[in-house]
């Protein structure tokens, strides 16, 4: 679990890195990331897994600027169709064994990032991409958006977190059903059973959900994290632990310089200018 009591560096003029598989854009505070295999409909290839691990872990080090994250797929059809099973069929046993360990480690990643992440679901989200779209803290649908975990009718379980992510977010009833069958569902279905937050026209997507994220990203970026691992305890553990988890993560917050700046901004009737310290 990451450490609480982190803070941000100032590193604003910081170039993402660049990959073959995502398109990383930095806008101000808020870093946008693609999955940006339209041909493949932006499936997950061994390239994708390694370099979406490798993207967490940047953020988990040092988040740098950024205090938001909006993940989303390249074009307009499919958000990301699960794991290539094209390339799957020509992988050699030690291949399976790296991509299946990276798709462990992406799942953790996702859940452990200090940064919250929302999800923009442009498109049609199938198995490990369904299982993205539950492993981030939150996501918006486009209309158009449809899910399946279709894993049981393709010979194998879910193995990317979906036994355990599809319950919290839909109930253990829901997700026996979405599961079981393998049925596709719609973007209002998600909507209703907890999957996702709300539901916009497919040309409004990225904007209100950038709009979101940008209204995270202008809180205090401290407070913004350990509330966040405070919640994700909360998943987990009994109120009474959960409980002291919160007020562990509220200690630092409360002596923290954005803490003394909200308080003067506040005094002075204006906005606050938070560093993240």
């Amino acid at each position: 679990m990451h450490l609480l009591g982190i803070t941000f560096t100032n590193q604003e003029n910081r170039v993402p890195p660049r990959y073959d598989t995502l398109l990383v854009e930095t806008l101000g505070h808020v870093q946008l990331l693609t999955l940006n295999r339209p041909a493949s409909g932006n499936a997950i290839n061994l390239a994708m897994a390694e370099e979406l691990n490798h993207w967490l872990w940047e953020l988990y080090v040092d988040a740098g600027a950024t205090r938001c994250v909006v993940l989303t797929g390249a074009g307009e059809r499919i958000f990301c169709g699960g794991g290539d099973m094209k390339e799957r069929q020509t992988m050699d046993p030690s291949a399976v064994r790296r991509q299946r360990a990276l798709m462990e480690r992406l799942i953790r990643q996702l859940t452990d990032c200090p940064v919250p992440i929302i999800a923009a679901v442009n498109g049609a989200a199938v198995g490990a991409g369904c299982e993205i779209v539950a492993a981030v803290d939150f996501a918006y649908a486009s209309e158009a958006a449809r899910f399946s975990l279709p894993e049981v009718r393709r010979g194998i379980s879910p193995g990317a977190g979906a036994t355990q992510t599809i319950p919290r977010a839909c109930g253990v009833r829901r997700a026996r059903e979405i599961i079981l069958t393998g049925a596709m569902f719609s973007a209002a279905e998600a909507l209703e059973w907890g999957l996702v937050n709300k539901v916009v026209p497919a040309a409004a997507l990225l904007e209100e959900t950038l709009g979101v994220a940008r209204m995270i990203a202008s809180n205090a970026p401290l407070a913004v994290r350990q509330a966040k691992q405070a919640l994700d305890v909360a998943e987990d553990a009994d109120f009474a632990t959960g409980f002291r988890f919160e007020l562990m993560a509220h200690a630092p917050t409360a002596r923290s310089h954005d803490r003394q700046e909200a308080l003067a901004a506040f005094a002075e009737k204006r906005e606050p200018v938070f560093r993240g310290e």
